[in-house]
């Protein structure tokens, strides 16, 4: 593994001694660092599972490493993981949401770069809480590298609770995820969108703002809209109303006696 920061690498190489690790192979560097020119084929994967910092930044001579530049440690690593996977590699990447929509033109073009080569099949929207500390609501995408995205399957993770350090996410809460996802089945937490013509070269005209900008927001489909409550003032309003019709109803049914 590769650690950037020193208490980190210190951390994390203590704690693989402890377990029974007596030579860790942990290196004190920084993985962006890393040109995506410079690696080969025997530097491939065929699984990645990551949940990569957000929200830091990285200096201009870092971003040089990378074809899409930009400052967001977490979409220069998601372009480092498509790079290391191998052909036919499957990775699961936490990322923030915003990623899906954020209107930037280098999130633009990552979106692009990963529905263009990578088959974008599953995004597993969290709740909030889900990361204690993270400040930000997440999703993780899956991918399969080598093919195009036709279909991206979306499930929003929708739990009666609020989640927090003593009361962490669980494998009973995923259940529902893991069983719909083999089918890729539509629910009331899930749906699926086509992708497939936003790959494909046309005029921008005819195009809609989504497949313009890749825009791959947490949209339910099949969630129902929550009635407005109604103020107050006006219930009352419209009780006082109805109990004048209701007086004058009972005068005129007592001038008829």
């Amino acid at each position: 593994g590769k650690e950037k920061k020193s208490l980190a690498y210190i951390i994390g190489i203590m704690n693989m001694i402890l377990h029974g690790v007596e030579a860790p192979n942990i290196i004190h560097t920084n993985t962006l660092a890393e040109n995506l020119a410079d690696i080969q084929e025997k530097d491939r994967y065929n699984v990645v599972l990551a949940n990569p910092p957000f929200g830091g930044k990285e200096r201009a001579e870092v971003q040089q490493n990378f074809p899409i530049k930009t400052g967001e440690t977490a979409s220069l690593f998601l372009q480092h993981f498509i790079k290391i996977l191998k052909a036919g590699g499957k990775a699961g990447v936490v990322i923030k949401n915003t990623f899906l929509s954020n209107t930037d033109n280098a999130s633009i073009a990552l979106r692009k770069e990963l529905l263009q080569n990578c088959n974008l099949h599953t995004v597993l929207d969290l709740p909030g809480g889900t990361f204690t500390g993270a400040g930000v609501k997440t999703v993780v995408l899956f991918f399969e590298k080598g093919k195009a995205t036709q279909n991206v399957w979306f499930y929003s993770l929708n739990l009666d609770r609020n989640l927090g350090k003593t009361n962490p996410l669980n494998e009973n809460d995923l259940a529902e995820f893991i069983e719909l996802q083999k089918t890729k089945a539509d629910s009331p937490n899930s749906w699926s969108v086509d992708v497939s013509e936003w790959l494909k070269p046309s005029s921008a005209s005819h195009k809609s703002s989504e497949s313009q900008t890749y825009d791959l927001s947490v949209k339910n489909p099949n969630k129902k809209e929550e009635t407005a409550l109604r103020q107050p003032q006006a219930i009352l309003e419209e009780m006082k109303a109805l109990d004048e019709e209701s007086a004058e109803i009972l005068n005129s049914i007592l001038e008829l006696i």
